[in-house]
């Protein structure tokens, strides 16, 4: 199948692609999609907003690639980059860990921060990314999105922030948890300032993050077919002893039951949070 990709992308030309560079395109340049199972050139699939061009899967994104498609060039100021993880239970080798995943996704955090402009638009943006600890929330990821919002009401910007997490960071115990209060009652003042709040759920939303500033949006969006929940369904079942609804923590299920306002894709997210921050300017 790969081989027919390369034939596809190449046409005539592939007969004549040296061995050595035939094989350097088959590896590491592929992704298949778990959804419809095909096989995509990743140049072919980050030109498309990484979203799947057979099925429209909608794949997960890195900060860095997400705030290149919703901020403006060159407009992305970030803030709070100075505030590093920290290791407030002494946990073995949660520092080492944190090194090394720095130097692999060249980020410092689980979340970026920054003042942006959408299609002209000035606003707060905040950036989960789930590379870094699954987009977990310790002190310093708490602390970055406190200061996020506390720049909002400063300076008097809309806040979006794009949420991908799998809950508290086990390796803070209880300075991870704190954070859901911390953010939630950050996001109170930035009510009662009357500043827009638009939260974004993407694949996964769980955890603490769902629990706390990520449900607390004036306006909630999210990926299509993104995965949104607290506990994970088998827990759930187990606690209530009853039978799930089938597709219970997708987008859909909870756009059907109130609990978000619009499935936005990929494609329309940009042109969609600008037209939001037009409306309630």
């Amino acid at each position: 199948m790969i081989i027919d990709k390369v034939k596809k992308l190449n046409g005539e030309d592939t007969k004549r692609v040296k061995n050595e560079k035939a094989a350097d395109m088959m590896i590491g340049k592929w992704v298949k999609c778990d959804s419809c199972k095909e096989i995509i050139y990743k140049e072919d699939l980050h030109k498309n907003l990484s979203v799947c061009p057979n099925c429209g899967k909608h794949f997960r994104l890195s900060a860095r690639r997400r705030i290149k498609q919703i901020a403006d060039e060159g407009t992305f100021e970030e803030i709070g980059a100075d505030i590093l993880t920290k290791d407030p239970l002494k946990f073995d080798g949660y520092l080492k860990k944190v090194e090394v995943l720095k130097e692999k996704t060249k980020i410092e955090e689980a979340v970026k921060c920054g003042i942006c402009e959408i299609e002209g638009e000035k606003a707060v943006l905040g950036v989960m990314d789930g590379n870094f600890l699954m987009g977990s929330m310790g002190s310093a990821v708490g602390e970055r999105i406190t200061l996020a919002i506390e720049t909002a009401i400063e300076k008097e910007l809309p806040l979006i922030m794009f949420c991908v997490s799998g809950g508290a960071r086990m390796q803070e115990g209880i300075v991870s948890l704190m954070q859901m209060a911390k953010t939630s009652s950050a996001i109170a003042k930035l009510n009662q300032a009357k500043n827009l709040y638009i939260s974004v759920l993407t694949d996964p939303t769980t955890g603490g993050v769902t629990a706390s500033f990520a449900s607390l949006g004036d306006i909630i969006l999210a990926e299509p077919k993104a995965l949104i929940g607290f506990a994970g369904p088998r827990v759930i079942e187990q606690t209530i002893k009853q039978k799930l609804p089938e597709g219970f923590q997708s987008s859909e299920f909870l756009l059907e039951h109130g609990f978000i306002d619009k499935i936005v894709e990929r494609k329309e997210m940009k042109s969609t949070l600008a037209k939001l921050i037009r409306m309630h300017k």
